[in-house]
């Protein structure tokens, strides 16, 4: 590819960036005036029940995360992103207290714009003042592209798994609390609430599962539905148990601190026998380190001695 061929490129990828832009701070100005009918709407409300309006809507002042914002909800609006991609973006991003919401998902979507559009551009712009040759250019632009719109993604399943498996870690602590609760005569939906309140300092991920939890007892009509959510957001084996019997525990009158007691032994003894295996597992990991860094200083060690007398007897 010649290098008018690559100029043109970085032209109009450049063009369609500002593109982005412009319409990103038209659709800034539209999340602007909802956000005045909003809190219009609150002051309205407070006006008439007093406090009883509910939490102030605050507007985010910062305008480089509000034009980013407005490209996503401008790109959310389009239609290139499916409606399963987008809700299964926002439960996954409910797990993160920085980009939760509607206004974290259209964050997350501009952003990824961003990248698509903007490190390549760059990547252009370096190879061309570095004299790079234009074929290893476009390949290496296209690279950055693809990278641009993989990377938030890998974040957010690091960010994800992190969240899994601090809740699969304190899961247990959880049940012990709602043992004491139960015990204490509290109902089930009372006994939720009170632990969330109470291990949001130790476990805050299972804190946020358990406020969870609350809403949808709350929301939800099917009281089986708002248990069995339990499992379904997580996907973990251990809070599908927990929802489970949950379930059953409620259909058959079964006392809760049973069922507590009884899931939480389950996933202490489990945990401990995964503690166990990766013990059993350190001899063959260090089978590798022994070979290449023990093993020939013992070798120096033992047959450098030899090793030098028989060269001094060549000389």
């Amino acid at each position: 590819m010649s290098d008018t061929q690559i100029i043109w490129i970085a032209w109009g990828s450049g063009a369609f960036l500002v593109a982005a832009v412009a319409t990103a701070l038209l659709s800034m100005r539209a999340v602007a005036r909802q956000e005045r009918i909003k809190l219009r709407m609150w002051e309205v409300a407070r006006a008439a029940s007093g406090a009883a309006a509910g939490e102030k809507p605050v507007a985010d002042g910062n305008p480089v995360v509000r034009m980013i914002q407005g490209l996503g909800a401008w790109m959310m609006r389009s239609g290139i992103l499916s409606e399963s991609t987008l809700n299964e973006l926002q439960e996954t991003l409910a797990n993160t207290k920085s980009l939760s919401g509607a206004k974290g998902l259209s964050i997350f979507v501009g952003i990824k714009c961003l990248l698509v559009i903007g490190v390549p551009i760059i990547v252009v712009i370096l190879g061309r003042s570095t004299g790079m040759a234009s074929g290893t250019l476009l390949s290496v632009s296209a690279v950055s592209g693809v990278v641009g719109l993989l990377a938030p993604d890998f974040v957010l399943k690091k960010i994800r798994k992190n969240y899994l498996r601090q809740v699969e870690a304190g899961l247990p602590d959880a049940l012990d609390l709602l043992v004491i609760c139960a015990e204490a005569g509290l109902g089930l939906e009372p006994a939720i609430e009170r632990v969330s309140q109470e291990i949001a300092v130790a476990h805050a991920a299972v804190a946020n599962e358990l406020v969870r939890t609350c809403q949808d007892l709350r929301m939800v009509a099917d009281r089986k539905v708002a248990l069995l959510n339990i499992g379904k957001r997580t996907g973990l084996e251990c809070m599908e148990r927990l929802a489970i019997t949950l379930v059953q525990s409620t259909q058959l009158g079964t006392p809760l601190t049973r069922a507590f007691r009884t899931i939480s032994a389950e996933l202490r003894q489990e945990a401990l026998t995964k503690f166990e295996g990766r013990a059993a597992r350190l001899p063959v990991l260090l089978t590798v380190p022994m070979i290449l860094f023990i093993l020939p200083c013992v070798f120096i060690v033992v047959a450098g001695p030899a090793g030098l007398q028989v060269m001094r007897s060549f000389h």
